[in-house]
């Protein structure tokens, strides 16, 4: 992509109304615009981080043997009347009519709907498990939308729902889960500490939220170090070693101030141990049991014939707060840091371009065509403009690694410099190699 067909409107002015560093660097850097008071549209850049977070989801959540599907926006009122939690579930549900009269929503979950779903086609202990998932928007009112895409009304959710027959099969579901959510943030570049939650409006007995740690967190997080330290490497995907990984876990003390109980903390907890900061959720799971298989009578036949509502989960992941949650861990002062999982695009080439002097773009067109040939995903800066201000607009958008064609360069070998790091004076092939890594 040349920089001068990017659709990317980056300003100088540090928006008045963005509170937090991620919603003012996001506006800054051209990656969203309001359109509505917690609404946004997603600009090319932002939109491209947001489905390369969506991928990466999408990938751990197939490695577990979740099934993709897709769920309307709008929902009928009778499954939720059907469950109780229509009247219950409060104002920021959106309601609405059709031209009919029909009351109809904006749904702001899907437990209902899915439940509804799997009771029509499903009907004996044959077809358990299943875990099914889908990307969709959400919609829910919140009374104050603040800090951009952190908490606002309309965003983009991966959220996925378990059947199983009985319990045991249920929190083997639960632990899958769990495991696919600690490998997601890992590959995200994220360190997500799992913490036993309340389960809110969704309900049931088991739910574990998941926290990044990050200064301007709504949350405030205690926990003991020794929880960062689990490797993930000692457990495979065995219903034993997944039990254990989340016994594991949950041996260890960590809370958000929900739960925190002082004396507790520093009982459980020793002083060189004890980690006290703020987090931001980035992810929930659920286990409910039957809560709406009952109500909703999504039963199947057990083994014996009888029939038996199905045992449920729910689990869900902010794809489009991920956006804002992956900077608020990582920016340093102006600089946007995105794990390289995620970045924009793997390299920049910034130019020094002149109109007396047409032969830094020549070079630097030669290398992106060869970068790209390698299926290196690059941006080309040709924008005439002073290099401290490209250094400090490519600083803005963050990308990993800058190719800088100036002054400095030599027949056939250029600055090659890492994020934060020194510049490097290296070959093409040198370049395409670090790249690849």
């Amino acid at each position: 992509m040349y920089l001068s067909n990017l659709f990317i409107p980056i300003t100088k002015d540090l928006p008045s109304e963005a509170k937090i560093k991620s919603h003012q660097l996001m506006l800054r850097a051209g990656m969203i615009k309001q359109s509505a008071a917690g609404i946004y549209s997603w600009l090319p850049l932002g939109f491209k981080i947001m489905k390369k977070i969506e991928q990466i989801v999408r990938e751990e959540q197939n490695s577990i043997g979740a099934q993709e599907m897709l769920m309307p926006t709008i929902q009928s009122s009778e499954i939720w009347k059907e469950s109780g939690r229509y009247e219950d579930y409060g104002q920021e549900m959106l309601r609405i009519k059709d031209r009919q009269g029909r009351e109809m929503l904006y749904g702001p979950t899907n437990e209902e709907l899915i439940t509804d779903i799997f009771r029509t086609s499903m009907k004996s202990y044959k077809s358990l498990p299943q875990i099914l998932y889908h990307i969709q928007w959400k919609f829910r009112d919140e009374i104050r939308p603040r800090f951009g895409v952190m908490r606002c009304r309309e965003f983009y959710m991966k959220d996925a729902y378990s059947f199983d027959l009985n319990d045991e099969d249920a929190k083997n579901s639960y632990n899958k889960m769990f495991f696919s959510y600690i490998k997601t943030f890992n590959r995200l570049g994220l360190k997500a500490i799992p913490m036993a939650a309340e389960t809110g409006p969704i309900g049931g007995d088991l739910s574990h939220e998941f926290v990044i740690l990050a200064k301007t967190g709504e949350s405030q997080v205690y926990a003991d170090k020794r929880i960062l330290e689990i490797d993930l490497d000692e457990y495979d995907a065995s219903n034993k070693s997944l039990d254990k990984m989340r016994k594991d876990f949950s041996s260890i003390y960590a809370v958000t101030d929900e739960k925190f109980k002082d004396h507790e903390f520093n009982k459980l907890v020793k002083k060189e141990d004890q980690l006290k900061t703020k987090g931001i959720e980035v992810g929930h799971i659920f286990y409910f049991s039957d809560k709406y298989s009952k109500p909703l009578n999504c039963l199947i036949d057990d083994k014996q014939g009888k029939k038996t509502p199905v045992r449920m989960g729910s689990y869900g992941i902010g794809i489009s707060r991920l956006v804002g949650a992956t900077i608020e861990a990582n920016y340093n002062n102006e600089i946007m840091k995105w794990p390289k999982s995620i970045a924009p695009f793997d390299v920049v080439i910034i130019v020094n371009i002149s109109k007396s002097n047409k032969e830094n773009l020549e070079k630097a067109e030669k290398i992106y065509k060869e970068l790209k040939k390698q299926n290196i995903d690059v941006l080309l800066d040709d924008v005439e403009e002073n290099m401290s201000n490209k250094f400090k607009k490519h600083d803005l958008i963050g990308i990993p690694y800058q190719i800088i064609i100036g002054s400095k360069t030599e027949q056939d070998k250029f600055e090659f410099k890492e994020q934060n790091s020194k510049i490097q004076i290296l070959s093409l092939e040198n370049i395409k190699s670090q790249l690849k890594k």
